[in-house]
């Protein structure tokens, strides 16, 4: 991505989006405002939604009545999660029942390394295999009907059997879901059922692996890697998930390679620290003691356009202090401990003349405690949470509900102002069909999104999606439990959070959402920009992808 000439809002934050960066830091109802990467305007009613330049809808929150996407609210306690965002900084899960494969195969899923149309005379032999082998020969009649004015349900059996008699005539999100609603049952039936279930499953993905390819279309990028996640939560459950799903873990010089790739041709991190920044310095600006808590540290990248908007304050800079939270994942990513991150941002405080102090907390953030944040007195303090808060277990999983503790630590620290930015998605608390069907909606988006910006056959993209994408999708689909570490929730649910935890939303000023239409104008104008409720979405045509809030 070229670099563009700065411009800058009057708080100084907004060069940072038109600066290249030299390491990858990847990872951060009423009417709405949709902003548009140019000044042109014009105006079109519908469904509430005030627009600039298109007319068409961008529906973001989950009590939006929705034309493309469904939110899924489920009362169920399963919670869901993958090992890593694609924003948070680094992932280091593997994602493939036997992903040993290399980029180099770029035809099929991960595992066939072929594509094509499902051969009709193997189809039947599957048929016969379940009709045979598995309830005898008489399975072969149809056991639905009626008893005495009863309606009878057919068997499994019968209704897997006309599954894969239609499965020659689905497209492939039909197969997907198909495959899905089958592997969902089999969580919950008895064994022989559960037996006639995994033989139509695998049935299914048999058919599945010759549709899909990590170099083809989005969905067919994106359905090779949610067949993995079938086939691993198909194959085993919790723990034993992550030692059949464990591949080679890519150096910490290719994962940021990888995550580079991305951060040039997606605008999500750049949303996250452009929208914190801008939050951060205005809130700051009469401060001279500023102490900034950042619970996703990673390169420390989004700090030095901070640093050094800062050094340009009329009347002299400010003293900062940042306590930067980062775990083992991130270490691997870097290559080093946060010591590296400490003194590259020293560096860049030192030539801009900031007086400066870092202080680094290498744990996760379920662990952090109030001892680990070294607060002082007299310092203005800013919180930020970019991608990084849904990782953190909370009631559905864990009796301690890091979520909701980490929340209340906070605001016993009385901030100036908290940032948080996270993905507009629901598969924390939703059952599994709910999360598969959530999944395959929003990932479909993102692989959109990343199609617009680089070749289907580019290695790079590859390689970047394999790691930083699809280990995520994954996870969420295979793993249950404390496994699942993306646990993902739409806004409305983390305001409800932030103000049981005793937090006001902070209006965002016009200039936050000025600087980001800036970003965009570098990217594709697929790409939207709403403002609701307080918070700033980030979306791809009629999906909202992430959202930027405030909060004190």
């Amino acid at each position: 991505m070229q670099a563009s000439q700065e411009s800058e809002t009057s708080s100084g934050f907004h060069s940072f989006y038109n600066r290249p960066v030299q390491q990858v830091e990847p990872y951060g109802i009423s009417t709405f405002q949709v902003l548009n990467n140019n000044s042109t305007s014009s105006k079109s009613q519908g469904s509430g939604f005030s627009f600039q330049t298109y007319t068409e809808q961008f529906f973001t929150l989950e009590s939006t009545p929705a034309t493309d996407f469904a939110a899924y609210n489920s009362p169920s306690a399963v919670s869901v999660s993958s090992s890593r965002s694609p924003f948070s900084p680094q992932g280091s899960h593997s994602y493939g029942s036997d992903l040993h494969h290399s980029s180099d195969n770029t035809y099929g899923s991960p595992l066939s390394g072929s594509s094509g149309v499902e051969d009709e005379n193997k189809l039947m032999h599957a048929l016969w295999v379940l009709r045979n082998e598995l309830l005898g020969p008489e399975s072969d009649t149809d056991d639905s009907g009626s008893f005495n004015g009863i309606v009878t349900q057919p068997s499994p059996f019968t209704r897997y059997n006309r599954i894969l008699e239609m499965a020659p005539h689905m497209d492939l999100k039909q197969l997907l879901v198909a495959c899905a609603e089958i592997v969902s049952e089999a969580d919950t039936i008895s064994f022989s059922d559960r037996q006639v279930a995994v033989s139509a499953a695998e049935a299914l993905m048999e058919i599945l692996e010759k549709q899909v390819s990590v170099s083809g279309e989005p969905l067919q990028r994106l359905g090779a890697y949610m067949l993995e996640g079938l086939r691993a939560r198909l194959l085993s459950s919790g723990s034993i998930i992550y030692k059949k799903l464990k591949c080679k873990e890519p150096t910490s010089s290719e994962l940021m390679s990888y995550m580079h790739v991305l951060y040039q041709i997606c605008p999500y991190y750049k949303f996250a620290y452009m929208s914190a920044n801008v939050v951060i310095g205005e809130a700051m600006e009469n401060e001279n003691r500023i102490h900034v808590i950042d619970f996703q540290i990673a390169q420390g990248s989004q700090w030095v356009s901070f640093i050094q908007a800062l050094s340009r304050r009329a009347g002299g800079p400010p003293y900062i202090r940042i306590t930067g939270i980062d775990d083992a994942q991130s270490a691997h990513a870097r290559g080093g401990g946060l010591d590296l991150v400490g003194q590259r941002l020293a560096q860049v405080a030192k030539s801009c003349g900031v007086p400066f102090e870092f202080h680094g907390a290498a744990m996760s953030g379920c662990d952090v405690q109030l001892e680990n944040l070294q607060v002082r007195h007299g310092e203005a303090l800013a919180v930020n949470f970019p991608y990084i808060l849904h990782h953190m277990p909370d009631e559905s999983v864990n009796t301690m509900n890091h979520r909701d503790r980490l929340l209340r630590l906070v605001k016993s620290l009385s901030p100036k102002v908290v940032t948080l930015v996270e993905q507009e998605s629901n598969t924390n608390t939703s059952t599994f069909f709910q999360r598969f069907c959530e999944t395959l909606d929003y990932y479909t988006a993102m692989f959109e999104s990343i199609d617009a910006a680089r070749a289907r056959e580019d290695r790079q993209r590859i390689s970047a999606e394999e790691h930083c994408v699809a280990r995520d999708v994954v996870n969420i689909i295979a793993c249950e439990g404390t496994e699942r570490v993306e646990r993902h929730e739409l806004f409305g649910k983390w305001r409800l959070r932030l103000m049981m935890a005793g937090f006001s939303p902070v209006q965002l000023s016009p200039s936050v959402g000025i600087a980001i239409r800036d970003m965009l104008k570098e990217y594709s104008s697929n790409y939207r920009l709403a403002e609701g409720h307080g918070a700033l979405y980030l979306g791809w045509k009629n999906r909202a992808l992430a959202t930027s809030s405030a909060w004190r």
